[in-house]
């Protein structure tokens, strides 16, 4: 991987080097090889698997809208899913050393399998397609709850066990997110052109896409407790004990975890920051401004679809890209995710701004690059952060990072509702 840093000697730095690398720790001899890529492959399916069932239940919308006429059903999904996930998140992090990570992980999935159990047995039972059934968008919406606290065991458990092992572990989970958008966007692109856009193909759509997410939630139960057993995850593991160990003062509950806490997220307040402003700016544009706010005469109702896409494999391209090229340097990446407020003017424009600006091609082009910065500048600062800490404590700054995360999608969520272009 190639470096990016390009500090001058004299300026103070914005973010502080990293507290240790993992070639640093002591160990007793070079680390295992990940046989055919097998490690890579599992937190890949792990980091599609714990944003699948929120992508099942946004790609639907049809359906429920069909469903559940004049109920604002995209808005209050948004906000029964981000509140129910910022609060477990901050509960895990006030509480960690009180928690394991495998129950977290496993009774997370477990939740997502359920949630999305829910809407195709409550069709087939229940529902049968049938409209203005008000009680059962009530039981909906519960199960986004569901997988809000299931997003917050998941995802929290996972990029924080990431955080302890090398980079490209990271990166295969940050990729794998981008991965389940562009699944569920191909999904919805099939579906679009093999069901007819009536009650009963929406209908067929949405099953679909909820049996999918099932099917992956029991791959993910199986890869997660196979990863844990994978010899290069043990040897990484043996080394946060020792370091564990190592360190002053021993046992890590009461005031001196909150003091550890606080160092910790001192530590990775501007990555986390960064990461704020990159998910504050993408949730209140995307997807609410594409698929409500820009038209084409030529597409109709092809075009959101197409630019949903779009943006999912830029997305995608942005995440998989530090595996080629991996910028080094933090304050780079922090001052790239204050540059995406650009945007705001710039897809204002395409609006309100010169007839060719309103067309299709500038819409387009500001999407793709909306996703490929969204992907890439999320994956440098989600794969630094937890290395800007000693590795018994990188666990801890992936989980602050998530948190971070989770509070620029409120944010965004919430920016979305009051940017009325």
């Amino acid at each position: 991987m190639a470096g990016g840093d390009v500090e001058a000697a004299a300026a103070a730095p914005l973010l502080p080097p990293p507290a240790s690398s993992l070639s640093d720790e002591p160990a007793a001899a070079a680390p295992p090889a990940d046989r055919l890529g097998l490690g890579y492959l599992i937190f890949f399916t792990l980091g599609a698997g714990f944003l699948l069932p929120w992508n099942a239940f946004i790609t639907a919308v049809d359906y429920f809208a069909f469903l559940y006429p004049g109920a604002p059903v995209d808005r209050v999904f948004s906000v029964a899913y981000m509140l129910s996930c910022l609060l477990p998140l901050l509960l895990i992090v006030l509480c960690f050393p009180k928690s394991s990570a495998p129950a977290r992980i496993n009774t997370g999935l477990v939740l997502f399998t359920l949630a999305l159990l829910v809407v195709p047995a409550m069709d087939g039972a229940y529902v049968k397609g049938r409209p203005g059934l008000y009680g059962a968008f009530d039981v909906t919406v519960a199960a986004t709850v569901l997988c809000g606290v299931a997003d917050a065991l998941v995802q929290g458990g996972v990029i924080g066990f990431a955080g302890e092992l090398p980079e490209r572990y990271m990166q295969a989970v940050v990729a794998g997110t981008a991965a389940s958008g562009v699944l569920v966007s191909a999904m919805r692109v099939f579906t679009k052109a093999l069901y007819p856009q009536d009650a009963h193909g929406l209908r067929q759509s949405a099953i679909l896409y909820f049996i999918v997410g099932i099917v992956v939630m029991i791959l993910c139960i199986v890869c997660y407790n196979v990863a844990d057993k994978l010899p290069v995850v043990v040897y990484y593991k043996n080394i946060k004990k020792r370091a564990q160990k190592a360190e002053v003062g021993g046992g890590m509950t009461g005031p001196a975890w909150r003091s550890t806490l606080w160092s910790i997220v001192g530590t990775v307040k501007w990555y986390g920051i960064g990461v704020i402003l990159i998910y504050a700016v993408t949730l209140s544009i995307f997807p609410g401004y594409i698929t409500e706010d820009v038209h084409s005469e030529a597409l109709k109702d092809w075009y959101p679809i197409l630019l949903i896409s779009a943006y999912n494999v830029f997305d995608l391209v942005g995440k998989a890209l530090p595996a080629v090229y991996f910028l080094q340097n933090a304050n780079i990446a922090v001052a790239g995710s204050f540059a995406r407020l650009l945007f705001y003017p710039l897809f204002y424009g395409c609006l309100h701004g010169p007839s060719f600006f309103r067309t299709e091609i500038p819409v387009t082009i500001l999407t793709c690059l909306l996703g490929l910065t969204n992907g890439y500048l999320t994956s440098i600062l989600m794969i630094l952060a937890p290395k800007a800490v000693p590795i018994h404590h990188s666990e801890t700054a992936g989980i602050v990072v998530v948190l971070f995360l989770v509070v620029g999608l409120v944010i965004g969520s919430f920016v979305a509702w009051f940017w009325v272009i």
